[in-house]
């Protein structure tokens, strides 16, 4: 008779765990490059710099979560796009940067693994990672009882990029004259939906299957809309033209994040109606009576990425953006910050 094992009755089946690794060995190899010179299951990932044709290469790093929109991916027992929220929530902080997204690094915590929810999950990081132009290189699932309700999961991810010394985004260019072009986001994002879910689910008490006729499709599908990656389009625009910052645009949306780039002595100015505000936001404000100056705080309200630029370089980075299949519009400009102005407006 052979003995059970007692990690398995505590909760934690290894076993499990190995058989989801062998699953998804051949979905991460799918993003490899030929810098990436380990294979998914060792200790660490390794990524080869001496494939890099960088002169002063700077290696450029971020981490991030989803937030509770993996709260509305158990609700609906549909995983397979909220790995493509947390590439992109990475990948959009160091483009910010100029910086090329090289590897990828998950985390997933939960407290038993599910191994075809995981496997799903898994499918929507290889995506963003192949959107985003970088490989998936390894990670970590953690099998925690105790620490999660039966279903809930966490994840956490880590990007490295690089960009060549001379080349790195800063916002130390922008200077009075500039104007501010925004990319279009794909809705939500991975912002505000802790709000979002009180209003929506709460209050309201909407079912995330109903069709919303102001949304023309399910709330759960505008909901659960995978965030835009940015990558690959800002890299493009910056072979042929200047970008002087970048904000992504996340938690604190434009009030919070265009000033982060902003030199002393420089303030921004947003022009309302410039852009197209997607539906969900109008429906969030209308439904919730939430105030302009919190929505513009809370949420993107359709800028995913505001770009920094030259005035005389302004039509060409429109140009460059559009054909990259971005919507872009020019949304407002740099004017002088005059001592105990704050520095951004809304007008």
């Amino acid at each position: 008779m052979s003995k059970s094992s007692r990690y398995t009755e505590a909760g934690v089946d290894i076993t499990r765990a190995d058989r989801f690794i062998n699953k998804i060995k051949p979905l991460v190899a799918s993003t490899f490059k030929s810098a990436v010179i380990s294979d998914l299951g060792g200790f660490a990932g390794l990524f080869s710099l001496s494939a890099i044709r960088y002169q002063k290469p700077v290696l450029v790093s971020s981490t991030d979560g989803v937030g509770t929109k993996l709260k509305i991916a158990a609700l609906l027992n549909k995983h397979d796009t909220i790995g493509i929220d947390l590439v992109a929530m990475c990948v959009n902080d160091i483009i910010v940067h100029g910086a090329q997204p090289l590897f990828f690094l998950d985390y997933l915590s939960t407290g038993k693994l599910m191994p075809d929810v995981a496997v799903e999950i898994v499918k929507g990081i290889v995506r963003g990672c192949k959107e985003a132009g970088c490989s998936l290189i390894g990670g970590e699932t953690a099998e925690m009882p105790g620490m999660y309700a039966p279903g809930d999961y966490d994840l956490a991810g880590f990007v490295v990029g690089v960009v060549e010394q001379d080349k790195i985004i800063y916002g130390s260019e922008i200077s009075v004259g500039c104007k501010l072009i925004g990319l279009a986001s794909s809705g939500l994002h991975s912002n505000g939906y802790s709000l979002v879910r009180k209003l929506f689910l709460e209050e309201l008490k909407w079912e995330l299957e109903q069709e919303i006729p102001e949304l023309g499709r399910a709330l759960g599908k505008e909901l659960l809309e995978p965030t835009r990656i940015y990558a690959k389009t800002i890299l493009n625009i910056l072979k042929h033209q200047k970008i002087s910052g970048i904000a992504h645009i996340t938690g604190g949306g434009l009030i919070d994040n265009i000033p982060r780039i902003l030199p002393q002595g420089c303030k921004a100015i947003i022009h309302k109606g410039s852009w197209d505000i997607p539906p969900i936001f109008s429906l969030i404000q209308k439904e919730g009576c939430v105030t302009d100056d919190e929505m513009y705080k809370v949420f993107n309200n359709g800028v995913g990425l505001v770009l920094v630029v030259p005035a005389e370089a302004c039509q060409d980075v429109l140009f460059e953006a559009q054909a990259n299949k971005e919507k872009a519009y020019i949304i407002g400009e740099i004017a002088p910050r005059q001592k105990g102005e704050a520095s951004i407006q809304i007008v």
